[in-house]
């Protein structure tokens, strides 16, 4: 696993918790949902991608 990957990793778990904090203080919010979605789909494409 490269040093992007990992910090792309960390950055999707740090994120999911934001976006929970944020849904348990303030309420839900879509957007923030969806982007946590794809950020963490981009993350999942990292990791089955083979570098060449």
């Amino acid at each position: 696993m490269s040093g992007s990957t990992k910090t792309m990793g960390v950055l999707t778990v740090a994120s999911l918790v934001v976006v929970t904090a944020y849904t348990v203080a303030l309420g839900s919010n879509g957007w923030l949902w969806f982007t946590w979605v794809v950020l963490g789909l981009v993350t999942v494409g990292m990791l089955v991608s083979k570098p060449t």
